[in-house]
């Protein structure tokens, strides 16, 4: 299984195989065409009240972690993304894109464990 976790913004060459957008808001500044994406999975991010609670505040972590797990098993939609997503990582790289700063304290880092679970 092999899931690659990739802020968009600092793509320079960007990695073949399936490459998702797993942001509910496009980012800012990023055309279509420059992503070159194969899917954007807005129905497997945070909810936005989630997201502005947790504004990237690397001590709320643990508790954002718990509360975006939850989102995605008590929703139906999200539990069949989550499921896409498993099986495009047993076949293939899959490139989980992003737009956060921080590499380790965003909602990319949770999913890649719960698809590697």
């Amino acid at each position: 299984m092999s899931v690659i976790l990739r802020r968009i913004y600092a793509e320079d060459h960007p990695l073949d195989g399936n490459r998702i957008l797993i942001d509910r808001v496009w980012p800012r500044g990023i055309s279509k065409e420059k992503a070159r994406l194969d899917d954007w999975m807005k129905e497997i991010a945070p909810s936005s009240s989630l997201r502005k609670w947790f504004d990237h505040d690397p001590d709320k972590f643990e508790d954002f972690k718990k509360a975006y797990q939850n989102e995605i098993n008590e929703s139906k939609m999200a539990q069949t993304k989550l499921q896409e997503l498993k099986k495009m990582a047993t076949n293939e790289r899959l490139v989980l894109l992003f737009g956060a700063r921080d590499m380790k304290h965003n909602h990319a880092v949770v999913l890649k464990e719960m698809i590697e679970e």
